[in-house]
């Protein structure tokens, strides 16, 4: 597996990364076996980024806990990245509570590293941007968590240009992580090149469009109503037909290169720059493999060209309700 380095820290993972919220949450009903089947799979495939969260276990740690389960014994060859940033339990509505007072981000930490079952963090995340909390606190208590050893680097997650500055000037930001894909492409206006100005790497989170890049796509109304594919508006009547059509006319693409479009949607993303990491999330070993061998996939300007001929501005719908869309 070709390796890269994020930021100017030092930081240095797999080039395919693997992301751990749909072993338990957002996806259906949980997966604790395969979940811990698929991330041990991954490190025998040389995979050594695995993505968690605090929100992916609303508020129990079950996601942490069943990384740090899967990893018993090789600890030290993966990097463990995971995120601070909600009020949990959240409320049955799903209302968005944001807490990223210093204190918070301590208590959270501490819970991390518990649940995980290490002595640090490798990449600990500002889950989404705090109003009222100043970047500034944030960074600066996440900086004095690197020096007592607990974290090793800075992350920040769909923050824009401005936080990402003032952060960056109190504590080195290593990486921003934000939703990047054939699908979804609002990144490389103002985001890609402020962070790559800065030195600061990019981890891409839903690089399969939440799925919908696999081709193993059915309507919204088909999904129970904990998936959130029940009300994504790429799911909707609408959006979905036009793109379905997309994905057709990629999966040709595709084929014409003896590739899967789960491995074209992947390669596409690592061409963009060896700043960018993605990380796809799998609860299925096999797919897991799929996804690995993307990073043996050479794509070339015309494919790349291509790609933008069938999808120039990405899907058809929003990725959030706008209720929930991060403001950059």
């Amino acid at each position: 597996m070709e390796h890269r380095v994020l930021g100017g820290q030092g930081l240095e993972v797999s080039a395919i990364g693997l992301g751990t919220m749909g072993m338990t949450m957002a996806y259906g009903a949980s997966d604790e076996a395969g979940g811990i089947e698929t991330i041990r799979r991954a490190h025998a495939l040389g995979v050594t980024f695995l993505d968690t969260a605090e929100l992916y276990g609303g508020g129990t740690g079950s996601n942490e806990k069943l990384v740090g389960r899967a990893i018993e014994g090789f600890r030290e060859e993966m990097v463990l990245a995971t995120k601070f940033g909600f009020v949990l339990p959240r409320e049955e509505n799903m209302a968005r509570r944001l807490d990223s007072r210093p204190e918070h981000i301590r208590e959270v930490t501490e819970n991390s590293l518990r649940y995980l079952g290490t002595d640090h963090i490798d990449v600990l995340y500002q889950h989404r941007v705090d109003p009222d909390v100043p970047i500034e606190e944030v960074a600066g208590a996440v900086g004095e968590l690197i020096g007592e050893g607990k974290v090793r680097f800075l992350g920040l997650s769909e923050a824009g240009g401005d936080v990402i500055r003032r952060a960056h000037a109190v504590q080195p930001v290593s990486v921003l992580q934000t939703e990047y894909s054939i699908f979804e492409r609002a990144v490389e206006d103002e985001i890609l090149p402020t962070i790559r100005e800065l030195g600061i790497g990019f981890v891409a989170y839903s690089p399969l469009g939440r799925g919908f890049l696999t081709s193993a796509v059915k309507p919204a109304a088909e999904y129970p109503a904990d998936d959130m594919r029940s009300w994504d508006e790429r799911w909707q009547p609408g959006n979905y037909e036009r793109n379905v059509e997309a994905i057709e006319k990629l999966g040709e693409l595709a084929s014409e290169k003896g590739i899967g479009l789960t491995q074209l949607a992947l390669a596409w993303l690592l061409a963009q720059g060896d700043d960018i990491v993605p990380i796809p999330g799998t609860r299925s070993p096999e797919r897991l493999a799929e996804n690995v061998a993307a990073a043996d996939v050479v794509l070339t300007e015309e494919d790349l060209a291509r790609v933008n001929e069938i999808l120039p501005e990405g899907s058809f719908g929003g990725r959030y309700p706008e209720a929930m869309m991060p403001k950059w």
